[in-house]
């Protein structure tokens, strides 16, 4: 990790990125749509919470830990979901960050 404001970009970007993308091909159940807006919207919540808590023994440790469980949580499940076309955005936004690929394996 770089730096702290580094890592708030990387959680904005990545699911503001899940969210412009779930709102701009809006195609078929929105109740689905929504349901996956609202997850990244309370994912992102909890996210920046942890960025901000100020009492920390090891930052380190702790800003490495986020930076997984935003992965964990966009690549291999809370937000993705087994939906197609969340996939596709995901395996796009991976290469902006470095994830791993995301495969059907993965379900």
């Amino acid at each position: 990790m770089a730096s702290i404001k580094n890592l708030k970009k990387d959680i904005n970007y990545v699911l503001g990125d899940i969210i412009d993308e779930c709102i701009v091909s809006a195609s078929g159940d929105t109740k689905k749509i929504e349901a996956i807006v609202d997850e990244a919207i309370v994912v992102f919540d909890e996210l920046i919470a942890k960025v901000n808590a100020k009492n920390i023994e090891n930052k380190k440790t702790h800003f490495k830990a986020i930076e997984e469980e935003l992965e964990t949580k966009v690549v291999n499940g809370t937000i993705s979901g087994k939906d197609a076309d969340i996939k596709f955005i995901i395996n796009n936004l991976k290469r902006a960050f470095k994830f791993k690929e995301f495969n059907s394996s993965n379900k």
